[in-house]
């Protein structure tokens, strides 16, 4: 018996630790990082001095949180650098970044914050939006992305797309491919008339009658 106690111990602080961490996911993706520590903690089932206990910060247990999205994110602008077409892994940084945005509005706000006491984290966000600007650059020697686009205008757009509120996952990525095309379709030099995405609704039609016959 008790020389099972310190590995009963270890399976339980590592428990603990995946319900904390799968608590925080859950409430950033759905109400972004104001959530309070103490309801995480709640959310987690454990005691808030547990929680504190293995994230003494809020700033370390986002980046914990999000540390799978940010490899996501990674793997989706190498893609895009490896594209021949440079124009096209543009496009395709901004569709793959909406969607993956859309399932989580904490990690966009993560993305768009500075924690400069989590090193590992900062250096990979740093990675990131230093190959998006890489990419916009060869992007603009192609002639189709507009001279004026900066990379304050990717992180607008992710900001935009966080804010699409549907009634399932599945009506949220549609929401967000449909918006990442008319982003898309405002970044080019000269755009191209071409099909959107579906549309999907986001209000109730009384709700959208209404609003009209306000104006």
């Amino acid at each position: 018996m008790t020389d099972r106690l310190p590995h009963t111990l270890r399976s339980d602080a590592l428990n603990n630790r995946e319900r904390i961490l799968e608590a925080a996911r859950a409430v950033f993706a759905v109400d972004g990082l104001d959530v309070p520590m103490r309801e995480v903690a709640r959310r987690a089932g454990v005691a808030p001095a547990t929680l504190y206990r293995r994230f003494p910060t809020k700033e370390i247990l986002v980046t914990e949180a999000f540390a799978e999205q940010m490899n996501a994110c990674h793997a989706v602008v190498d893609e895009g650098l490896a594209d021949l077409d440079p124009w096209h892994g543009f496009c395709l940084v901004i569709e793959k970044m909406c969607e993956l945005h859309a399932h989580d509005r904490g990690f966009t706000a993560a993305l768009v914050s500075a924690f400069p006491n989590a090193v590992d984290f900062e250096a990979r966000r740093e990675y990131a939006l230093k190959a998006i600007d890489e990419l916009a650059r060869r992007a603009k020697g192609t002639g189709r992305l507009r001279p004026d686009f900066v990379l304050d205008d990717v992180l607008l757009v992710l900001m935009a797309n966080s804010g699409i509120h549907a009634t399932s996952p599945t009506t949220q990525v549609t929401a967000s491919r449909r918006f990442a095309a008319l982003a898309i379709s405002a970044f080019q030099a000269s755009p191209d008339v071409t099909p959107l995405p579906p549309v999907v609704r986001l209000a109730p039609p009384a709700s959208v009658s209404g609003r009209r016959q306000v104006g």
